[in-house]
């Protein structure tokens, strides 16, 4: 099984344990993007990953590869050229206190990337899944066109495409975001959103839900799964039910909608001790993505995937770091948290 993941890898740069920017003196460095958070969960479950994008030539450039080079990447196919590498800020939040993340990714290389970078038909040989999300095609018009190139040529090479919604209002209007994705889902297999996405994208709300207030109503996430499936023909529809009760406390489950057999599976849900939320909705895709590779049912594979995610909202960092027998272990019942000796 090989997967071809396609997206922004940035550095992310964070003030240490919980401070405030304002009151940071030194940041951390580290790397992280939403399709190369699900190229790493992928290859420490053993599948073959590769990750696509455009970096410079210099040592910040070669510092992004090698992250993810040391978790088992392919990074071969990797386009070098530009002047920068894309930069997010994050502050994590605590209590009532919420994250903020602070973009300066404006002139990246792959922001400035052309159609012609990349040979999709030579990256999709031997190939059976592409996976990207909304948040690159959001970087500019010409990556729009990349991306439905992409799209294209693994329609063309038999391969099974999955997006992860990802609606980024820091990065494009809503009217920009309706246009793209409404052109680039039509050749997507498995869609993930989750409350907020399928309403700001496309105008699809579940009724009888407040994600501020941490109510959600299964019935509307039931038939904001199926509008989606209907509009785009996906053969699957993930919704991730994130319950926000505040920014150290969520409850996590999710949705998994198959529109052949018309079934909606729930996942238990998880009540979450947050360390760091962020790559949460990548580390579920990426947990989705191995189970339905390796044929997992439609509850088993929700249940994987949210396992998956749960854990990751225990580590630090975008890199969902987890092995396959220790998502099994959650998803099996075992969380208990007791020390393994």
């Amino acid at each position: 099984m090989k997967v071809v993941t396609f997206g922004e890898l940035m550095v992310r740069l964070q003030p240490y344990n919980y401070e405030r920017f304002v009151q940071a003196s030194t940041l951390e460095f580290t790397f992280g993007g939403g399709e190369a958070n699900v190229a790493v969960s992928l290859a420490n479950y053993g599948v073959d990953a590769a990750f696509v994008t455009k970096l410079p030539a210099h040592a910040i450039g070669q510092c992004a590869i090698n992250s993810l080079r040391r978790y088992g990447v392919d990074t071969s196919m990797i386009v070098r050229g530009g002047d920068r590498v894309g930069i997010y800020y994050n502050e994590k939040g605590a209590s009532q206190r919420g994250s903020v993340c602070i973009y300066d990714r404006a002139n990246s290389a792959i922001q400035l990337a052309q159609p012609s970078d990349f040979d999709w038909e030579k990256i999709f040989e031997g190939v059976d899944w592409f996976h990207f999300t909304g948040i690159t095609p959001a970087l500019g018009e010409n990556v729009v066109e990349i991306c439905r190139q992409a799209c294209k040529a693994a329609k063309k090479a038999g391969v099974k495409i999955s997006c992860d919604l990802n609606y980024r209002g820091k990065l494009w209007t809503r009217e920009q975001a309706r246009a793209a994705m409404t052109d680039l889902c039509q050749y997507v297999d498995v869609c993930i959103s989750n409350e907020e996405d399928a309403k700001d994208v496309f105008g699809i709300e579940a009724e009888a839900t407040d994600i501020y207030g941490g109510t959600l109503n299964h019935e509307g996430y039931k038939s904001v799964a199926k509008q989606l499936a209907d509009k785009f023909h996906f053969e699957k529809v993930a919704i991730t039910l994130r319950e926000s009760h505040s920014a150290s406390d969520n409850g996590w489950s999710a949705m998994l909608y198959d529109a052949a057999t018309n079934d909606y599976c729930f996942s238990k849900k998880y009540e979450l001790r947050i360390i760091d939320r962020v790559g949460g909705g990548d580390s579920f895709g990426g947990g989705l993505i191995y189970a339905l590779l390796n044929g997992k049912s439609t509850q088993d594979a929700v249940e994987f995937a949210v396992a998956a995610s749960a854990l990751k909202h225990s580590i630090e960092g975008d890199y969902n770091m987890v092995t396959v027998s220790e998502v099994e272990k959650l998803a099996g019942g075992d969380g208990s948290g007791r020390i393994q000796r």
